[in-house]
């Protein structure tokens, strides 16, 4: 079980009262005094904040505050007071991510208002070494529900501020009206300010970068009663994004959109990771402000990669025969899941089915069974479908599955952000926790921390994933950019299924990365569950070095360290799995990529070079050769790559 410990360092814990000072403005500081945060309350009664690094403008003034369906908590605001800053420490361990021992500290001081009725709102700020945070408290208490109808938090940046976003799609659009599932190509650097070309906002993680800052925004802890936010453009001179709600369609049947609750009631962080590349790379923030983890035994969590035949067979080929091939696949890889994916209850049947798993349990191998979540909102036909839309289904599902000896699920086709799809989220993910089951989800929202929060969710589709190169030519174009932006945006906080990893070829389709390239996916990419794009046939073809790296890869990770690279065009990560290190590298640019690699971190008999080469197989084993001073200088090929272990 995760680990929560909480400790109040400062000796002083009264509160300062503003009015009593008279005090108009307040000043909240990192531990190590480089980030700052001024708040203060505006002529017309707004509360609002500002964020500098060293000196330099973050974030310019911006607002803070709510509307609710029975109380404005945004015009004609007071301040009463404001506590002593205390200081905050947590550890934690993340068995599903890029560090696996976790510590937070922070500054963090409770802003105390009123509005013009004397209805209470306390806005709770952490300042950290590598950000900001801040959530929304309404400490009174009621029986009676209440709702958000609009977050009034902005972002203001300062000019030239460029972006890196993901548009959000139109509700209901795309394929048998699954949108929106965080399946857009990212806008690479383009001014601050610019409205999505979608007219329904930009996702999370949303990157931006001004003169040496680079700021990563999202949101963590989104509870059920929450509806997940996104950013959208309120004044384009000024690049100023809103936090906004999702589209009327985004709900389950007769379920709500808006945030719904009763008093006392804490909305989600804001979550602002700021600093170099380096840090907003390295940080943990998105879990840091998670919700720890629930009270039960999650030792039957066991991340791992996995083979899947849908990726490349597609639908005719989830039969029994070929998904005896792809266990036996995975068994000689050293793989522990094989995941049956669509319409396997209908072409492969319960009965047949338990004699899949039996076989695969023998071999040392976990299946995965692939679910459709939806009801009637959307026109999706795939099979199993409307199995888990209750507690009574879900338990009698999963008592099945956990009774097989089903290692875990995928469950496909979400609706949306509403605050009632959100809640049906949290519903799945528990019950199957009760019945001892993995959780992947597809079609989905992005997850800000969940699987802090249920360890048993090991990873999460939202993202234009290797499925769409299977499918046309333009999204084979498309890959190397669209990769090298994941490290920095998707990726950056959460777990992500994209399904790396084809090195022989795709049907019909010319590929545009090197092998070198895919073979450093595994690496580049985080998820507790690698689901792999090789066929049998395809890994034959490779030389044993390739599959003894494939075989012996990690898919969780004590420590991830940056290494280089830049949104769009190349990166490097270096990560390590116990003592042993790998560093990954893809270059997305039409031209090739000098690197020079500081190895002394590296332990000398650990140091094996995979990277692409001109013969048939399109990759080499070389020897690596330092300098004095432990360096390595190496050449990534144009929408190449490599890898280190």
């Amino acid at each position: 079980m995760n680990t929560r410990i909480l400790q109040i360092i400062f000796a002083f814990s009264f509160v300062v009262m503003i009015t009593g000072c008279n005090k108009t403005s307040y000043e909240i500081k990192s531990p190590n005094g480089n980030i700052s945060v001024q708040l203060k309350v505006t002529e017309k009664g707004h509360v609002n904040y500002s964020i500098q690094n060293n000196l330099s403008d973050v974030i310019l003034p911006s607002d803070l505050g709510m509307i609710r369906s029975d109380a404005d908590f945004y015009n004609n605001l007071s301040i009463k007071s404001i506590s002593q800053p205390q200081f905050i420490s947590e550890q934690y361990q993340l068995n599903n991510g890029k560090e696996r021992e976790i510590s937070y500290t922070a500054n963090e001081a409770v802003l105390n208002t009123q509005n013009k009725n004397g209805k209470l709102l306390q806005i709770v700020f952490r300042v950290s070494d590598d950000g900001v945070a801040f959530r929304y408290i309404f400490p009174e208490q009621s029986d009676d529900e209440v709702m958000i109808t609009e977050e009034k938090t902005t972002y203001h940046f300062p000019d030239n501020t460029k972006g890196f976003l993901q548009p959000t799609a139109k509700a209901k659009s795309g394929w048998c009206e699954t949108n929106p599932s965080y399946e857009e190509y990212y806008k690479i650097g383009i001014a601050a300010g610019t409205s999505s070309p979608t007219k329904a906002g930009w996702v999370y993680p949303a990157l931006f970068n001004n003169e040496q800052n680079w700021i990563a925004i999202t949101e963590a802890a989104l509870n059920r009663n929450y509806c997940a936010t996104r950013l959208s453009v309120t004044d384009s001179i000024n690049s100023t994004y809103q936090v906004t709600f999702p589209n009327p369609e985004e709900v389950l049947p007769n379920g709500e959109l808006l945030p719904n609750f009763k008093l006392p009631y804490q909305t989600p962080w804001r979550v602002l990771s700021i600093g170099s590349l380096k840090t907003v790379v390295e940080s943990t923030l998105g879990t840091d402000l998670a919700d720890p983890a629930i009270y039960m035994d999650f030792s039957f969590v066991k991340p791992g990669f996995a083979s899947w035949s849908w990726i490349i067979l597609k639908d005719d080929n989830i039969i029994y025969d070929v998904q005896k091939d792809y266990i036996d696949f995975a068994a000689n890889m050293k793989w522990e899941y094989c995941l049956v994916d669509v319409n396997w209850d209908n072409n492969i049947g319960y009965e047949k089915m338990q004699e899949l798993v039996d076989y695969a349990n023998g071999k040392g191998v976990g299946v995965i069974l692939w679910y459709n979540s939806s009801g009637d909102w959307n026109s999706t036909t795939y099979t199993p479908k409307s199995k888990l839309l209750t507690s009574e289904q879900r338990t009698e599902e999963f008592a099945r599955l956990q009774k097989m000896g089903v290692k875990g699920i995928k469950v496909d086709f979400f609706g949306g952000d509403g605050q009632s799809v959100i809640a049906y989220y949290h519903d799945i993910i528990t019950d199957a926790a009760k019945y001892g089951l993995m959780v992947n989800c597809h079609g989905a929202t992005l997850p800000r921390g969940w699987q802090r929060t249920y360890p048993n969710l090991v990873t999460v589709e939202a993202v234009r994933v290797f499925e769409n190169v299977t499918f046309n030519q333009e999204e084979a174009d498309h890959q190397p950019v669209h990769c090298t932006m994941q490290p920095f945006t998707r990726n950056l906080f959460d777990p992500m299924d994209y399904t790396p990893v084809n090195l022989t070829k795709v049907p019909n389709i010319e590929r545009r990365t090197l092998p070198g390239f895919e073979l450093a996916l595994p690496v580049i990419f985080q998820s507790g569950i690698q689901h792999m794009a090789e066929t049998p046939t395809g890994m034959n073809a490779l030389p044993q070095y390739v599959k003894e790296f494939l075989g012996n890869c990690p898919a969780t990770w004590d420590e991830t360290k940056f290494i280089e690279g830049y949104p769009g065009k190349y990166v490097v990560l270096a990560r390590r799995s116990g003592d042993q290190w790998y560093i990954g590298g893809i270059n997305a640019q039409d031209k090739a990529q000098e690197i020079n690699l500081d190895l002394s971190f590296v332990s000398d008999d650990q140091q094996h070079l995979i990277t692409d080469d001109s013969n048939d197989i399109g990759l080499s084993l070389k020897n690596i050769i330092l300098d004095e001073k432990n360096i390595l200088r190496l050449e990534m090929k144009s929408k190449g790559g490599f890898v280190i272990y």
